[in-house]
């Protein structure tokens, strides 16, 4: 004999009055909860996301002819060009510390430029009880040099620019290479004076060396930094003029002792 399904319902426990009373207010949360949750196909429509491209927007032609689609991708092609490829980097071309460098070119300029200077005006104007440009001529034409008088004038005047330019640090090389045109004469003009290689002062020619010496490294080193010319690439950076200077001084100081001179100085 089936059993009868109502009699399995009345079987139940009936509720407290307590339930009862909460029925009344509304569905107990824990009756008849499905134990898990389950998603029920086509319940919602399925949200689609759109998908972004990280390269640029491509601009499609409103017509569908080919010359429309070749002149977009023309535009496009202008619009986004290619990145370039990265540009290697010369370390050699960088600026280079020079630390104390620049101080010490202009240590050694303000005092060959002073020398020349003071050495000039004596020359030029008498100052400091100098010859004056009476006694200079004097001296050269004793020495055996022609045009003396032209040579007086242009070798003070000269050496008083070439002096003043070197402290400035004004067209230094070309400064430089006078000067050193000017010591070349001079250390000439000394040994010719006192026969036989004379070295050591007063009556050698140490003190003309030394100056021609620190002319020529100016030439080729570049006056540096602490200078009117600092901010030219052969003040710091001295090349292929430098070397054509400091030959043209050699050249120039020399060519002026055998044209107006022709002495042996070494004799």
């Amino acid at each position: 004999m089936s059993e009868n399904p109502k009699d399995s319902t009345s079987s139940r426990p009936s509720r407290t009055d307590s339930a009862a009373g909460f029925d009344r207010q509304g569905p107990s949360p824990y009756d008849d909860q499905p134990t898990e949750r389950v998603a029920t196909v086509g319940a919602a429509p399925t949200e689609q996301f759109p998908i972004y491209g990280t390269g640029p927007t491509e601009v499609l032609p409103t017509s569908g002819t080919p010359e429309a689609y070749a002149a977009a991708a023309r535009e496009q092609d202008t619009t986004n060009p290619t990145p370039a490829a990265p540009v290697p980097v010369d370390r050699e071309r960088l600026p280079a510390r020079r630390g104390t460098l620049d101080l010490g070119l202009l240590a050694l300029r303000v005092a060959v430029g002073a020398i020349l200077l003071v050495h000039g005006l004596q020359k030029l104007a008498g100052l400091w009880g100098g010859p004056g440009l009476d006694g200079y001529e004097q001296a050269l034409a004793e020495s055996g040099f022609d045009q003396a008088r032209v040579l007086a004038i242009v070798g003070a005047a000269g050496e008083t620019a070439a002096g003043a330019l070197l402290i400035l640090g004004l067209l230094t090389p070309w400064a430089a290479a006078g000067a050193l045109a000017l010591m070349i004469n001079a250390w000439a003009f000394r040994q010719a004076a006192e026969p036989g290689l004379q070295f050591f002062a007063p009556d050698g020619i140490e003190y003309e060396t030394l100056l021609g010496v620190c002319a020529g490294v100016i030439v080729l080193t570049g006056p540096g930094r602490i200078a009117l010319d600092g901010r030219r690439g052969w003040a710091t950076r001295p090349f292929v003029g430098s070397l054509l200077l400091a030959a043209i001084g050699i050249a120039a100081g020399v060519a002026v002792w055998v044209l107006l001179n022709g002495a042996n100085p070494l004799v």
